[in-house]
């Protein structure tokens, strides 16, 4: 039954259409207010280089992020989104980024089904005191995105 659902889905991934060769991503990183936020100011503060593609958007705690942000992100214009937040445990309103796992897995398993590349859309763990690894991770996404091409080609009205 699945593999017939799956066959019925055109997928919004379009392998043969080719970027620009002077394309470079739009991702969209929602972060956490008391680590990741920190993390991103801690790299630019320390002068560390990291790909300019990110537009950050602070939210008070990961657990915040509606996943109809994630959508409406991938619908207007971003490639790619990001969603970083504390470290499982060190949250500072408990327990928001358990919650924000659980919610960001069953929004990835939605966005694969309905024809979404699932590194589109990634999730990570940076505290306030991991600036290089704040610059890690946005390259590591960045890489990602670039492989998988813009996303608004891939749009309707477009193919």
């Amino acid at each position: 039954m699945e593999a017939e659902v799956k066959e019925k889905i055109v997928s919004i991934e379009k392998p043969h259409l080719e970027a620009p060769a002077d394309w470079q991503p739009v991702i969209m990183g929602i972060l956490c207010n008391w680590c990741s936020y920190a993390g991103s100011d801690l790299t630019g503060t320390s002068r560390l280089q990291y790909p300019p593609n990110i537009r950050i958007i602070r939210v008070p705690c990961s657990s915040r992020v509606d996943p109809w942000f994630i959508i409406k992100s991938l619908q207007a214009s971003a490639d790619g989104v990001l969603i970083s937040g504390c470290h499982p445990g060190d949250c500072h309103y408990i327990s928001g980024n358990y919650y924000a796992r659980r919610r960001f897995l069953v929004t990835k398993k939605l966005l694969n089904f309905v024809g979404f590349h699932e590194d589109r859309v990634q999730f990570s763990w940076v505290s306030a005191a991991e600036g290089p690894k704040f610059a890690k991770v946005v390259t590591k996404v960045t890489e990602d995105i670039k492989k998988l091409g813009p996303l608004h080609l891939y749009k309707k009205e477009n193919i």
